[in-house]
C-alpha cells in the first residue's frame, strides 16, 4: 500500500480513538496508527468520509504554517515583541559584556540600556519582513514535505521553515537591521557605548563587533521561537485549531 495511503489510514484510526488522544502526541499516534494498520488483514483501503483526504493533508499543513508564521510575526514586530519578552529580548553580546559592566560601574548605564532598546526596536521594526518570505517558502510545500512534517517531531514545521527559509531571511533581514538600526539611532548607541569605553584608560583591547550581523541573528532566533510555540498550539491545543480543515487533519475527534 503506498505511504500516503497508510497515512490516510492513520487518521482514520486517530478518529476512532478519540478517547485517548490527549494522552499521546501527534507522532505516538500516526506510529501507533501505522502499526495497527501493519496488523490489519483486509479492511477497506478506501478513503472513509471522515477522514482527510491526501490534498487535505497537504493544505491543512499549509494553512498551519501560514497560521502559524502571520502570529508569530505579528507578536514579534509589535512595539516590546522583542524588547518586553525576556525569552527573546536583544541583550548585549557576549564579547560586549565586559564593556557593559564597566560602563555601568562608572555611572554610564544609560549609554548602555539605550543601545539595548534600540537593538530590540531594530529587531521588531525588521521582523515584519518575514511574512512573505514564510509564506512563499510554504506554498512551495510539497505534499511529501506535508507528510514528513505530520510524521516528523512536534517541531518538524518549525525546522522544515528553518531548513526553507533561513537564507532568505538573513539576506533580507541584514539590511533591513541595518536601515531599522540607523532609524531608532541605535549605531549612534552603540558608537557611544564603544566609542566611551575603548577611551577609559584601563581599556587595552577594544572591542567593536558586527552590530547589524549580531541583531540580525538574535531577530531571527526570536522569530522562530513564537514559530515553534504557534506549532505546538496547533498541533495540541484544539483551541488553536480554528479551521475546519485544520480540526479536521489535526483535531482529536
Amino acid at each position: 500500500m503506498p505511504v500516503l495511503n497508510k497515512v490516510i489510514f492513520s487518521f482514520a484510526i486517530i478518529a476512532i480513538t478519540s478517547a485517548q488522544v490527549e494522552a499521546q502526541s501527534l507522532r505516538d499516534y500516526m506510529n501507533d496508527a501505522n502499526g495497527a494498520l501493519q496488523n490489519a488483514k483486509g479492511g477497506n483501503k478506501g478513503k472513509s468520509s471522515g477522514s482527510p483526504s491526501q490534498s487535505e493533508v497537504s493544505d491543512g499543513l499549509r494553512q498551519a504554517l501560514q497560521i502559524g508564521a502571520q502570529n508569530a510575526t505579528k507578536q514579534v514586530s509589535a512595539v516590546n515583541g522583542f524588547f518586553g519578552n525576556a525569552l527573546i529580548k536583544v541583550l548585549m553580546p557576549p564579547e560586549a559584556k565586559k564593556v557593559e559592566t564597566t560602563l555601568r560601574e562608572i555611572g554610564m548605564g544609560k549609554y548602555v540600556d539605550n543601545a539595548i532598546l534600540s537593538m530590540n526596536r531594530a529587531a521588531e521594526d525588521a521582523s515584519s519582513k518575514a511574512l512573505n518570505i514564510f509564506i512563499n517558502a510554504i506554498k512551495s510545500m510539497s505534499i511529501q514535505d506535508a507528510f514528513s512534517i505530520l510524521q516528523g517531531g512536534d517541531n518538524a514545521a518549525t525546522n522544515y521553515l528553518k531548513t526553507k527559509t533561513t537564507a532568505s531571511l538573513t539576506a533580507a533581514f541584514r539590511p533591513v537591521i541595518q536601515e531599522s538600526l540607523d532609524k531608532v539611532e541605535a549605531t549612534k548607541y552603540w558608537a557611544m557605548v564603544f566609542n566611551t569605553y575603548n577611551q577609559l584608560p584601563t581599556t587595552f583591547n577594544k572591542v567593536n563587533p558586527d552590530l547589524p550581523a549580531y541583531v540580525t541573528e538574535r531577530a531571527l532566533n526570536g522569530v522562530f521561537v513564537y514559530i515553534a510555540q504557534e506549532e505546538q498550539k496547533i498541533r495540541k491545543n484544539p483551541a488553536a485549531q480554528v479551521t475546519d480543515l485544520l480540526k479536521k487533519v489535526f483535531g482529536n475527534h
